[in-house]
């Protein structure tokens, strides 16, 4: 499996959260060599590689498929489409952005409108969803004609390869935790133990994590651990509240985690000479983690951040030798927690 070309197909998918059906035809032809391939009522995508026995250790390596948006809800007297965030945005990013709505007659082209710095009074401002038009460049007749409420729309930007190892596009977060996950499975495959495991690649966590929810219960684990993107630092964030790129994945300590996963993995990363730095969460973490952990009667729960920049924007970045290095934490952790008795 090779980690950058896999991102960067992930990261062309499209995935918005509640339609990811897309992104997860993808990952499940990468896959089917490695397990047995179930799909959830929300369209998680669960990928057996071994059932546990009774009494077994259970684990599950979790990384959400899902992407920020946006979602059609209207269409104005002249044409112009107004939507509303599917996930978090940072709104000052859209204005003349372009972006492709997906209908059920194909995707059409379009773009953020943007009023001509010539023609603003006062200061730009950072402009609220209902202020926001889509320009498709059709009548109300011809676009009612294409586009109904409910039609998603994303980003149109490019993946590509940057000096020094690094990726940019849309969608690094979170499809380079599901490379993560996915090499990790490849890496335990053949692996000899008397434990299960699961990897899934869970829908809705940008709207809530009810994908990861349902997939928790299914895959009944003992032990998870949920990988996600971290912050990576960049000349714009302060360095206490960020990982450094290079440097392996963050082993998240918190009030929520099992705190004996959260030493298990540093230590397994210690004795594996793989890289890693640690962050503290004080309640909850924003991430599937939140309900993975309150699964059935309770999952001893962990979580890996790979440090990322620019996140929920178009141009996110990741470092490929940090999403190798999860995995590899990942595949030792298993190994490791699953023949300790």
């Amino acid at each position: 499996m090779n980690c950058k070309d896999l991102l960067m197909r992930l990261s062309q998918a499209v995935g918005v959260s509640g339609r990811e059906d897309s992104v997860t035809a993808v990952a499940a032809r990468e896959l089917e060599a490695i397990g047995e391939i179930t799909r959830s009522p929300l369209g998680d995508l669960i990928c057996t590689i071994r059932k546990p026995k009774a009494g077994q250790k259970n684990f599950m390596l979790d990384a959400h498929v899902d992407e920020i948006g946006m979602i059609v809800t209207w269409i104005d007297d002249e044409g112009f489409l107004k939507v509303s965030p599917v996930g978090g945005f940072d709104r000052s990013l859209l204005l003349a952005s372009q972006v492709a709505v997906h209908t059920s007659q194909g995707t059409l082209p379009g773009v953020i409108c943007s009023i001509p710095p010539h023609l603003q009074s006062g200061e730009a401002k950072n402009p609220k969803f209902e202020e926001i038009y889509l320009d498709i460049g059709y009548n109300k007749e011809e676009a009612q004609k294409r586009v109904s409420p409910g039609d998603m729309v994303t980003f149109v930007t490019p993946t590509r390869e940057m000096h020094g190892g690094f990726i940019t596009g849309k969608a690094i977060d979170n499809r380079s935790s599901c490379v993560a996950v996915m090499r990790a499975a490849e890496l335990l495959k053949n692996e000899k133990g008397d434990w299960g495991l699961s990897v899934t690649l869970t829908t809705r966590e940008e709207v809530g994590g009810m994908g990861a929810q349902t997939a928790a219960y299914t895959v009944g684990p003992t032990h998870a651990v949920t990988v996600d993107v971290g912050f990576g630092h960049t000349p714009d964030c302060k360095k206490e509240q960020c990982g450094q790129f290079g440097k392996g994945p963050l082993v998240a300590f918190g009030a929520l985690l099992d705190s004996e996963v959260s030493r298990t993995l540093v230590e397994t990363a210690k004795e594996e000479g793989i890289p890693y730095q640690t962050e503290a969460m004080g309640s909850g973490t924003g991430t599937n983690a939140d309900a993975i952990l309150i699964a059935r009667g309770g999952v001893k729960t962990g979580i890996l951040s790979i440090p990322q920049g620019y996140m929920h924007t178009p141009v996110e970045k990741i470092l490929v030798e940090d999403i190798e290095n999860t995995a590899r934490l990942l595949a030792a952790y298993v190994k490791k927690e699953g023949n300790r008795k």
